[in-house]
């Protein structure tokens, strides 16, 4: 019972702030009270982990009282009791006999008689399914609320509603956690008072829900483009938010003159002093000229979707590119016309990373005081895979950014660590890499490498096919016998770290000399590359092929032993010259070339792991080869004939076959096919890992 009543329990990633201070306090200094206080500021994030672990622990229909009372009201229930000091709840009183639900002798109890007869059981006393997971909950926190707060929690209970009923017609695009979560950052840059020290206006309101959880409604202004809207915030005036009407009003931030503003909040944008105490706190409008549909040839540019703005016309000369998008406009106007301003925006990470927005970066010069990033797809209506962050810029600060870490969350809003995001001015880029390695000799192509973007949202465009032709829109390099080293390496840099939606617009960059002498690295790239590609024998020559004939039994002569040539020619002509392939690269090395007979014994001179994926690749190749195919008299089951060019996508074709769309089918019902290509990828899997510390190592991407 002791131990019962003693232990804490925390989830370590759900109460990750909680455990924090649980061990601050306890190991830090043992002294103090272990408990959270409970203030103005963490009051509407307590409710929300309330709403997940104790609101199901009470032993009511809430959908059949839904329109008559607010789970709030236990929630004000269980802040307002007086703890005792104790971790036990049998001998917790009420605070407040005044307040619409009381929570004592272990049960909540409904006092306002006005209610009698609304619950079916014609009782208003509600008891707790687990007083030990309810215990256990409380024990984190200090009850009741610092006393200097307790009329402000009450007076502000129109906080405490589920984001289902908060959201009108379809209005709220911010997710409340977020809303939530940034208002916390704001406190922790501008103090636990700033909502009474500092002026807010959001420019970009829609409904408003971005402002939900201020209080100090004479401070805060808000203005949208649409009257609907406006009226929508009026509606919800009427309904208890906390904002005065005539300070919600339309406007077009991007086109109309200031003069058009209410006088109060003139008054402040005109007033050096009160400017610098104004929180201009904005989810813009998100739209670019072009999307993911244009870059993969599905769909067209969005003309005049930002271009023909009164903020366009006057900055584009000064922000470049970054003037196309709308919230890239937002944030020029208020850098350039409300100067020393504290602006707090959500936005992709574009104006911290994306090359297009280097002009923007040398103009838009504020301090970046704190953020954090969540993932785009978080947001109501926002599709894909990327990074969205909380920026808070003090705009005083005259300061070009270069580098910030800031905080990750995941989709429930824990955090999970932290990131480090750069500029990258005064680097030049991967692809720039790949250009310098050409050069002006006679050279033979065995294929084209797509070099689309310098980023991992760009990943997908990073392939090896035969020839640029088969692109729509080719942007990439011919593969020669003599940059084939580079390629190999650009590719395998590419692709040996999975793209993620936290490092979606991580810019790939030119490395340094150490890749150079690092001809393991060099080994481990081409060996990567060799076994990814999507050569396609229909296509033309298939230069690629690993092994020789007599290796995979071949039943007839390949077109092209380029590839067992390239290795085993490299590897002796390195003994006679030294600067054959000086021009592009180290070539491959053994500590005894002239030793090396054939391609086979040439596995001993690469790395275990790249060895590893030799061998899993032959296995394949062999087991290919043996199939009984209609030119050999053998049955082929429905499926192709014999091609002794096979590369490794025309075997997986092979295998596997195409639905009736013409896509390749992920699997084959053929078990000893499945086992081959599953070591095969496993063992890339472990080659990628390998490779992986080395493009951190020689600078293709920054940490």
């Amino acid at each position: 019972k002791s131990l019962h009543q003693n232990h804490y329990e925390y989830d370590f990633l759900k109460d990750e702030k909680e455990l924090q201070q649980f061990i601050k306090k306890n190991v830090g200094f043992a002294t103090q009270d272990a408990k959270i206080a409970i203030d103005k500021n963490n009051f509407v994030s307590i409710y929300l982990r309330w709403l997940e672990v104790v609101k199901p622990l009470i032993d009511l229909d809430w959908e059949s009282v839904k329109n008559n009372i607010f789970d709030r009201e236990f929630y004000l229930a269980d802040l307002f009791v007086d703890d005792k000091g104790t971790n036990t709840i049998e001998d917790d009183t009420p605070l407040n006999d005044n307040i619409f639900v009381v929570f004592k002798n272990g049960h909540y109890e409904i006092l306002n008689k006005n209610l009698d007869g609304m619950f079916t059981s014609g009782s208003n006393t509600f008891s707790l399914k687990d007083k030990s997971i309810y215990e256990q909950f409380w024990k984190k926190y200090k009850r009741p609320p610092l006393e200097k707060f307790q009329q402000y929690i009450l007076e502000r209970k129109d906080l405490l509603v589920s984001q289902d009923i908060r959201e009108r017609r379809g209005a709220f695009f911010t997710p409340q956690k977020w809303v939530a979560l940034s208002q916390q950052y704001i406190a922790d840059v501008l103090g636990d008072d700033w909502q009474d020290e500092y002026y807010v206006w959001d420019c970009a309101a829609g409904t408003g829900n971005l402002l939900a959880g201020l209080t100090n409604e004479y401070n805060i202004w808000a203005s949208t483009l649409e009257m609907a809207d406006v009226n929508v915030m009026h509606e919800r005036i009427d309904n208890g938010a906390k904002l005065l009407k005539n300070h919600c009003f339309q406007f077009d931030f991007l086109n109309d003159d200031f003069s058009k503003l209410p006088q109060g909040l003139q008054d402040i944008i005109n007033d050096d002093e009160k400017r610098k105490k104004l929180v201009v706190y904005i989810n813009p409008p998100y739209a670019e000229a072009a999307t993911t549909k244009t870059r993969t040839g599905t769909g067209e540019n969005k003309t005049d979707v930002a271009v023909k703005t009164y903020v366009y016309n006057k900055y584009q000369n000064k922000i470049g590119i970054a003037g196309r998008e709308l919230f890239a406009q937002f944030f020029t106007r208020i850098y350039s016309e409300i100067p020393q301003c504290v602006l707090v925006e959500f936005s992709t990470l574009k104006i911290l990373q994306a090359p297009n927005f280097s002009d923007f970066r040398s103009f838009f010069r504020a301090k970046l005081e704190k953020f954090f990033i969540v993932q785009a797809d978080t947001f109501d209506n926002v599709k894909g895979k990327f990074p969205i962050g909380l920026f808070i810029w003090n705009t005083s600060v005259k300061e070009e950014f270069i580098k910030g870490t800031g905080n990750v969350y995941d989709n429930n809003g824990y955090l999970i660590g932290t990131k480090s995001f750069y500029s990258y001015k005064g680097y030049k880029s991967i692809n720039d890499w790949i250009i310098s390695s050409r050069n002006k000799f006679e050279e033979k192509n065995i294929g084209y490498i797509s070099c689309k973007g310098n980023d991992f949202q760009n990943t997908s465009f990073i392939f090896i096919i035969n020839d640029k032709n088969q692109l729509p829109h080719p942007r990439g390099s011919w593969v020669t016998d003599r940059n084939i080293i580079n390629v190999a390496i650009y590719y395998a840099v590419r692709h040996c770290i999975d793209a993620t939606w936290l490092n979606d617009r991580d810019q790939f960059l030119f490395p340094n000399d150490g890749w150079q002498s690092d001809l393991e690295f060099q080994n481990d790239c081409l060996v990567f590359t060799l076994f990814n590609t999507n050569i396609q024998s229909k296509f033309g020559t298939n230069n690629w092929i690993p092994f020789t004939e007599q290796e995979v039994n071949a039943k007839e002569k390949f077109e092209s032993n380029f590839m067992t040539q390239f290795i085993k020619g490299k590897i002796k002509q390195e003994a006679k010259n030294e600067d054959l392939f000086s021009s592009v690269t180290n070539p491959i090395r053994v500590q005894n070339p002239d030793r090396v007979e054939n391609v086979e014994n040439l596995k001993l001179e690469f790395s275990e792991k790249a060895t590893t994926v030799f061998n899993a690749g032959r296995e394949l190749w062999k087991y290919y080869h043996a199939q009984k195919f209609p030119s050999t008299g053998g049955v082929s089951e429905g499926r192709g004939g014999y091609n002794v060019n096979a590369s490794l996508y025309d075997i997986r074709e092979y295998f596997q076959g195409r639905n009736e769309a013409g896509k390749m089918n992920n699997k084959s019902s053929d078990e000893t096919y499945m086992k081959l290509i599953s070591a095969l990828r496993d063992s890339l899997k472990i080659l990628a890992k390998k490779i992986e510390p080395k493009v951190y190592e020689y600078g293709f991407l920054k940490e």
